[in-house]
């Protein structure tokens, strides 16, 4: 037999893979061999087990080799236990049947003399326990809780372990982890606190307990962060850092949602934040859990200030943590997270990708109506350089930015054109189509946009995103572009020839740039234009180019080619056809992406048909009795469902006339006057107005829900709609799988329409309708809600919301 060192060296000396296969087998077999010849000589027995855990580095396979670890372990020597041990945690796991012969070898060494060996012990039933060994063995380990500080501290984090494997068995521990927190040793308390902390956050229950703790722990932070220099315990002149960051992670969760112990620790805190030198890297760590605690108690404003500029602090040496937590606080702190902007903005420069990242998602996260001037111009400065994975997501955030907090109409067209400008090949659809609308609502920048996007494609025809915003308000608006005169401002708006009109267009067909939508909106262009102008020889020009796609390969471009060009034989219907569109009516939800919404409304309104789709299953899921549940709205639903929902018996008659083409007859009350409507469509328009205030029935991991009734006069006595506001507060984070199920007493009828957007990124909102219907005169509306969502740092998220806090004039 070879000893391990020879084994290792003929292992690395292999030149191909087939050798270094042959020395490993050779050397697996005699393992066996010497196995089975049951020598009595603990050497070979520690060779064999040696070599075998070389070989599980390799990726072997050593199963045959567990027996001879639990031999080991009987031994009287400690070089055999200890490797013996090792064997053990490595070979072994909590699946094995073999870990039953340990548990009593466990025993044993946990009442061993010598303290090392009850150490292996302690490491060994904290690495490998399974749930049957814990039970029997944790009152021994509540044993060593009282024995010497090395055998403590083992004890404590092997108690954490069990805790985590059995958490029915963390009340035995309780009393012992309260008395490490007032421990001497530092190693102690720290081990202690660690177990306290784990304790809290596995059973929220018993935090309460430790809470009179508070002092000790605020007492031993400020011994730490005041004491002088301790050789022991002293890296580069902070004393004992690693025990300081776990009092602060353990004042964290005790003042979490408490006031009275958040104010016991809001000296400690702001002196720790103060005094705590952010030079070095063991200074930031100390002043991040500060930072993190004073975020996460019940702190007062003046402090939360003080920890935000601490952060800011050490945003020059760990800048993606710096801006991690304040992507975090700004939803709390919006103000003093405002004071660093340009700090922030000088992130944008830096070479990391991912702290560009992050300080790009913050920078989106601090715009408001004061600033967004300021914001917009610096992010466009950054699109201008920025790396083309970031551009998707810039153009679409300046865009919705712009739209949101836009100071006036024609700030915002310059902002979207100088986006088009820059990134045009990369912005949206919906972005796109949000522009086009904007303009066709705005008369007076009409003429501004028509020129502005004509003098920018004709310098720049790579950009499509620009190209088809041009080519379309050409179309529409061309007439502008043969006037002269000057825009509000006093700029000249310079006069251009037709023939340039049409000669841009031209290019942009026939070049190298002419996508499909490309080419398709030129022709549409070309041919609105000549409702525009009255020159016969460039109108029969236009012709001309029109009719060279009549034979394109594209069967779109073709077709449009072809009916276009028979629009010329009817010049007396052509300027009918072509004149200008109408303006575009905008909801407040979709001013941005509303075409997305509206799509992925679609896509979910069939799925939450089919979850909803057992009245039953769904009652007894949400523990209702004595409530009806009313199903998300389909357009096609039949003439009962909508009977039952809006009015009497005489429904049913309108809804047999309905099927002839008077579908207005479906809502009619029985004198021929039609009932209002509540179409699908209908779920995505807020109102504009309402005669109440919204009712907030859920706000947790920065995710908002309100509620806002609307009873105006165009609806019926006992009628009242309700408009659901979904609003992810949280910046960075997106929340996924949003669902809203409502359920109302049996006396009242419900109709539930989909939800908007069942996700929704950082800032954004979504919202549902539902309708109430009631009889006069009675009980104030009760809702019952069922809320289920995703999000990354926490995971599916189902809560069930009683809400009863209407006014009681609502149903009239």
């Amino acid at each position: 037999m070879s000893s391990l060192k020879a084994f290792i060296k003929q292992v690395r000396a292999a030149k191909t893979a087939a050798d270094e296969r042959a020395v490993v087998q050779k050397e697996s077999a005699a393992i066996r061999a010497s196995l089975r010849e049951e020598s009595s000589d603990s050497s070979y027995r520690r060779n064999n087990v040696a070599k075998l855990l070389y070989l599980f580095t390799l990726g072997e396979r050593t199963h045959f080799g567990q027996i001879e670890c639990l031999k080991l372990l009987a031994s009287p020597r400690f070089a055999d236990k200890r490797l013996g041990y090792l064997g053990t945690m490595l070979l072994l796991d909590e699946n094995q049947e073999v870990l039953t012969l340990v548990t009593n070898s466990l025993k044993n060494d946990l009442n061993h003399a010598n303290m090392y060996v009850v150490g292996l012990a302690l490491c060994t039933l904290a690495n490998i326990s399974s749930a049957e060994m814990a039970r029997d063995l944790c009152q021994e380990v509540v044993r060593l809780l009282s024995s010497s500080a090395y055998i403590r501290r083992k004890a404590a984090l092997c108690a954490m372990r069990i805790i985590r494997k059995v958490p029915d068995l963390q009340d035995i521990f309780l009393v012992k982890s309260k008395q490490l927190l007032s421990d001497r040793d530092h190693g102690v308390l720290a081990c202690g606190i660690t177990l306290a902390t784990d304790i809290c956050l596995n059973d929220s229950e018993v935090i309460d307990q430790y809470k009179d703790q508070t002092m000790t722990l605020v007492k031993l932070l400020k011994q730490l962060s005041s004491s002088g220099y301790s050789p022991e315990h002293d890296v580069t002149g902070i004393s004992d850092p690693f025990l300081q960051v776990k009092i602060l992670g353990f004042l964290r969760v005790l003042g979490a949602g408490d006031p009275d112990v958040s104010e016991q620790m809001n000296d400690i805190l702001a002196q720790v934040a103060s005094n705590t030198d952010a030079s070095k890297n063991v200074g930031n760590s100390i002043l991040y859990e500060t930072v993190l605690t004073i975020l996460d108690i019940e702190a007062d404003s003046g402090l939360r200030v003080l920890g935000i500029s601490s952060t800011v602090k050490f945003t020059l040496i760990i800048r993606y943590v710096a801006l991690n937590t304040l992507s975090k606080v700004i939803t709390i702190e919006p103000t003093a997270v405002q004071r660093h902007r340009n700090t922030i903005l000088e992130c944008l420069r830096d070479p990391d990708i991912s702290i560009r990242r992050r300080a790009l998602d913050l920078s989106f996260a601090l715009i408001n109506e004061s600033n967004v001037r300021v914001l917009i111009r610096e992010l466009l400065a950054f699109l201008e350089v920025a790396n083309n994975e970031f551009k998707p997501t810039m153009t679409t955030q300046i865009c919705i930015a712009a739209d949101r907090f836009a100071p006036n109409k024609r700030w915002h067209v310059d902002t979207v054109l100088r986006v088009l400008k820059l990134a045009g090949n990369y912005v949206k659809e919906q972005i796109l189509s949000s522009f086009l609308r904007l303009i066709g609502t705005a008369p007076e920048l009409q003429s501004y946009a028509v020129h502005k996007l004509f003098s920018a494609v004709k310098e720049d025809v790579t950009q499509e995103g620009l190209t088809l915003a041009a080519t379309w308000i050409i179309g529409e608006f061309g007439d502008f572009l043969l006037q002269e005169g000057q825009f509000d401002e006093g700029e000249p708006a310079n006069q251009v020839q037709p023939s340039e009109v049409v000669d841009l267009l031209e290019t942009i067909l026939s070049g190298n740039y002419a996508t499909q939508a490309v080419s398709e909106y030129a022709i549409t262009a070309l041919m609105k234009f000549t409702a525009r102008i009255t020159t016969k020889s460039l109108i029969n020009r236009i012709r001309e180019i029109v009719s060279r796609y009549a034979t394109s390969i594209d069967i779109e471009i073709q077709q449009r080619s072809v009916e276009y060009g028979k629009l010329f034989d009817h010049d007396s219907i052509r300027t009918g056809v072509l004149e200008r569109m109408p303006p575009p009516e905008i909801h407040e939800d979709s001013r941005v992406l509303g075409p997305a919404i509206r799509t992925q409304a679609k896509k979910t309104r069939g799925q939450l048909r089919k979850s909803n789709a057992g009245q039953d299953l769904l009652l007894d899921l949400m523990g209702i009795n004595d409530v009806t549940y009313s199903k998300p709205a389909d357009s096609h639903a039949n003439a009962d469902l909508l009977s039952d929902i809006f009015g009497d018996s005489g429904q049913h008659n309108a809804s047999k006339s309905s099927k002839s083409g008077d579908i207005m007859a479906l809502f009619g009350n029985g004198n021929g006057s039609p009932r209002a409507s509540f179409s699908p469509d209908q779920s995505r328009a807020i109102p504009s107005s309402s005669n109440y205030q919204e009712f907030t029935v859920y706000h947790k991991n920065g995710f908002k829900i309100t509620l806002q009734p609307v009873r105006g006069d165009s609806y019926s006595p006992g009628v009242v709609d309700i408009t659901a506001r979904f609003r992810n507060e949280d910046p960075i984070a997106s929340i996924d799988k949003i669902s809203l199920q409502a359920a109302v007493p049996k006396t009242q009828k419900l109709q539930l329409q989909p939800i908007s957007a069942p996700t929704l990124k950082g800032g954004e909102e979504a919202n549902q309708v539902m309708r109430i219907t009631a009889g006069l005169g009675q009980a104030n509306i009760r809702l019952r809600l069922k809320i289920t969502y995703f999000k990354d740092a926490i995971g599916d998220v189902s809560e069930q919301i009683d809400f009863a806090g209407f006014p009681k004039t609502l149903l009239g």
